[in-house]
């Protein structure tokens, strides 16, 4: 795998290599690490990754779009998980296996944002 940023090749390592020493995991890592910044998490016990490679301005709207949505299935108990994925490939126009916050890219985060912000009721 290369780096979508930088094309150099991906790495599986421990991810105390980018949180100064503490270990969350492993996670797939640009080789350019640290002036390309670009990695993922992996889901625990695989090799897995947990959505696309990002940089730092990625993985900030992607937690931006995490803050926006979740709630959604968090918080009203009316709906579950893969409920409010469903409602939201429906808002994006998007299929319900291509929805996941893990793999959009920018635009699609903003979208998310838009969206949850807009609903106060999506049931």
């Amino acid at each position: 795998m290369l780096c979508p940023y930088c094309n150099s090749p991906v790495k599986i390592t421990d991810s105390k290599k980018v949180y100064s020493g503490k270990s969350y995991g492993m996670i797939y890592l640009c080789s350019s690490y640290p002036i390309c910044d670009a990695y993922v998490g992996v889901h625990k016990d695989t090799n897995e990754p947990l959505g696309r490679l990002a940089n730092k301005e990625l993985r900030k709207w992607k937690q931006k779009a995490h803050y926006a949505f979740d709630p959604l299935w968090k918080e009203q108990k009316a709906n579950t998980r893969p409920g409010a994925y469903r409602w939201l490939a429906k808002q994006l126009g998007i299929s319900f296996e291509d929805c996941h916050i893990g793999m959009f890219d920018i635009k699609q985060c903003k979208d998310v944002i838009s969206i949850c912000q807009s609903m106060s009721n999506y049931i």
